[in-house]
């Protein structure tokens, strides 16, 4: 799943992104109200993690655009102001939950995870191809009702894998949206997940689902 951070401050913003990475999600980081809100509005976000204190266009007026434009995914708003006035304020602008810095990440990711689970994205909470099945809530693969453990990485590769099926996908943007990173050719970063990933869901099953599409990048199908 992918989710939109929209937070001015390096250190705070740096340190959501990295655990909500290392928690298998797919993350992008607007450090103000005006990328926040453009990345917002053309982007295909799952949920949004949205500070009220901005430089450029506050939180306030960041949401209220939003959801103006019909966009409905879950806004978790972040903010140093433990006021009545500010939750309520927040909440009748369209917010879905609000959490008070300073907090613990396993509450925030506690929260991320219920705000995912309402439904209110219209994602599937399971991806499926042939007999693989991937879980997104309870971050769980099975294939032929077998449980399969995969690191983060492979859970995030996979995810996209599928969410993408039958798109041959290049190894920069498997780079970008998995590892965030620009694609370096001399790396072989992207060969090695692949083939551990296959290790585990698709060397032991049949039919095979993910194929290398020479010079170009890899492909998950169902035949």
């Amino acid at each position: 799943m992918k989710i939109l951070i929209v937070e001015d401050e390096s250190k705070t913003g740096d340190y959501l992104r990295q655990g909500l990475v290392e928690a298998g999600f797919v993350v992008d980081l607007a450090r103000d109200g005006m990328d926040g809100l453009h990345l917002a509005l053309t982007g295909d976000y799952d949920l949004v993690i949205l500070d009220v204190m901005l430089p450029g266009l506050d939180g306030w007026s960041v949401l209220q655009t939003v959801r103006r434009a019909g966009r409905e995914m879950p806004v978790l708003f972040l903010t140093a102001r433990d006021q009545v006035e500010d939750r309520v304020r927040g909440l009748e602008l369209g917010a879905d939950d609000y959490l008070v810095k300073p907090f613990a990440f396993s509450e925030l990711l506690a929260r991320v995870r219920t705000l995912l689970r309402r439904g209110k994205s219209k994602e599937p909470d399971v991806l499926r191809a042939a007999d693989l099945e991937l879980d997104l809530l309870r971050r769980r693969v099975t294939r032929g009702g077998q449980r399969i453990d995969l690191t983060a990485k492979e859970f995030g590769l996979l995810e996209l894998l599928l969410r993408r099926q039958g798109e041959v996908l290049p190894r920069s943007l498997i780079a970008s949206q998995v590892w965030d990173m620009n694609f370096d050719s001399d790396t072989n970063v992207i060969e090695v997940a692949v083939r551990r990933l296959r290790a585990k869901v698709d060397d032991p099953f049949e039919p095979k689902l993910i194929r290398t599409v020479r010079g170009m990048g890899y492909v998950l199908e169902a035949p």
